[in-house]
């Protein structure tokens, strides 16, 4: 099975292993040396880490010294974040929010000015 990224699931094939502290997915530019890719990182487990003397990583989507880190082949999972956009689409439905789409960028603090007053004056 091959090396995938953990936050976009695109192949890293074409990196060399041991992954660098500072690699990064060439697709989407998420850092890999980080606990999500980790075949020890488990949310099941206190620290989120099966390995019982590796130091405490608070962050496990940043890159990290650890010296216990070994990529595993499954870290991407597309089912945590179709479930954190299914309750973004709860509570933006619940409380009026927008529902744009996850691929959509957030607008700036100047476009969403220009669309209250838009919206204000009737203007479409």
């Amino acid at each position: 099975m091959s090396l995938t990224c953990w936050k976009c699931g695109a192949s890293l094939e074409a990196l060399s292993l041991p992954l660098r502290r500072l690699d990064e997915c060439k697709q989407c530019g998420a850092e890999l040396h980080v606990c999500k890719l980790c075949e020890w990182y488990s949310t099941s487990v206190a620290k989120h880490c099966r390995e019982p003397i590796a130091e405490e990583v608070r962050d496990k989507e940043r890159a990290n010294f650890c010296d216990y880190f070994k990529p595993r082949p499954n870290a991407y999972s597309n089912a945590a974040q179709s479930a954190a956009e299914r309750a973004k689409a709860e509570l933006d439905s619940l409380f009026g929010g927008s529902s744009r789409p996850a691929d959509t960028p957030e607008p700036s603090a100047a476009e969403r000015a220009r669309a209250e007053l838009d919206a204000l004056f009737k203007k479409k």
